[in-house]
């Protein structure tokens, strides 16, 4: 049928909008900048080992709360990654660029990396910035220290510029390492925090807020994704957010106070049965965790419910253990056991619960890679919320 010039216009209209849709949907998709992340083991998983990883737990387990605030340039400070993995992705800092693998902190603001400065043994096996090489380094007198459960770290704050994959932030403020105990066996060059300001030790403004404030990413969002069994695969982006990577509906959670990836969390349950946070409490989004961490008893009960010896259980048990629920804003996060029980070369399986020795008047959750594994997670600085959804 032959349209009327009316029908006619308007059609080419229509058809002029839907391109004009679809190429903004082209470069929105541009815009995303990924970042590959390897999941890397911290140590061996055999139970016959089982004292020294204890111990190694014990030293590195995270703390929920500071010992002192940022004016005071000293703090526990949740550098951590207990037993499973760690998930480390590349940066290079420095004109020509240096390479480093860095874990991407969502518990923390300040990026640091190893350095020439450093005095400590282990350091020489990593790749140390040489700030000498760089064209673009820029000094200070600043010196930050931080204090850690088990060891700590000291060091000078410099400036120069990061590259995160395309994205580049200049003249970026950031720390080098001089001087630290407690680090040994964990493989990485250093920590790239992603938590707000506010809690920045280091000074100065942290490389998303820089990388914000200088136009280079089209909206303040960042997302992970994190492979449920492969080495490779996992992936960190910037400005946007690929829906390949879930699946259903992103579901949003309002922070509850602007400072912190932390939310409310109503419940956690197995079988319809609340076993903790029976009144509801608080939950932090952790990518530098790996696994789930709360209160010392609630977890030793989650154990027992189990049946576990010292976190283990048989692996030909997991089958018949249930999921543990985590009810989020009203919806219901299930952990399969698949993914809370980590196997071992032994023929046992690690439960990935571990329960943390502070006393505080609100029960508090950290929702680490074991639980991120399952779910994929978006971090919006625009509207201050967490979005969360089934991982593919």
């Amino acid at each position: 049928m032959l349209r009327t010039q009316t029908s006619l216009s308007t059609w080419s209209q229509e058809r002029s909008m839907k391109w004009l849709v679809f190429l903004g949907l082209v470069a929105f998709s541009e815009c995303i900048v990924k970042i590959p992340l390897k999941r890397m083991q911290i140590m061996r998983k055999t139970r016959s080992e089982k004292n020294m990883l204890n111990n190694f737990m014990k030293e590195h387990a995270y703390r929920l709360y500071l010992t002192s605030s940022p004016g005071s340039n000293i703090t526990t400070h949740p550098l951590r990654n207990i037993k499973d993995t760690v998930y480390v992705g590349n940066i290079t800092i420095g004109t020509p660029p240096q390479e480093f693998q860095v874990v991407f902190d969502t518990g923390s603001s300040d990026l640091w990396v190893h350095s020439v400065f450093c005095t400590s043994q282990f350091c020489s096996s990593h790749v140390l910035f040489r700030h000498r090489e760089s064209s673009t380094f820029r000094s200070t007198q600043r010196r930050f220290r931080i204090q850690y459960r088990s060891g700590w770290m000291k060091g000078v704050v410099v400036h120069d510029n990061v590259r995160i994959g395309d994205l580049v932030s200049t003249d970026q403020p950031f720390g080098l390492s001089m001087e630290h105990s407690g680090f040994e066996g964990l493989p990485f060059d250093g920590v790239l925090g992603l938590s707000y300001p506010n809690i920045s030790f280091i000074g100065g403004i942290p490389i998303f807020d820089n990388l914000k404030n200088q136009g280079a990413i089209s909206e303040p969002v960042f997302a992970f994704y994190l492979s449920k069994s492969k080495p490779e695969g996992s992936v960190v982006m910037f400005g946007g957010v690929d829906k390949s990577y879930y699946q259903g509906t992103l579901n949003w959670v309002p922070l509850i106070q602007v400072g912190k990836w932390r939310v409310h969390m109503d419940r956690i349950s197995m079988n319809s049965r609340v076993i903790a946070c029976n009144d509801g409490c608080e939950a932090t989004v952790d990518t530098g965790t790996s696994l789930i961490l709360g209160p010392g008893r609630l977890v030793d009960n989650i154990l027992r419910l189990f049946g576990a010896t010292e976190h283990y259980v048989s692996c030909s048990v997991v089958n018949t253990l249930p999921s543990i629920d985590f009810t989020i804003n009203g919806i219901k996060y299930p952990v399969p056991a698949q993914a809370y029980a980590i196997k071992e070369s032994s023929g046992d399986c690690f439960i990935g619960f571990r329960g943390t020795r502070v006393n505080t008047s609100t029960e508090t959750w950290i929702l680490g890679d074991l639980f991120l594994r399952v779910y994929f997670s978006v971090f919006d600085r625009g509207n201050d919320r967490v979005g969360l959804a089934q991982a593919v």
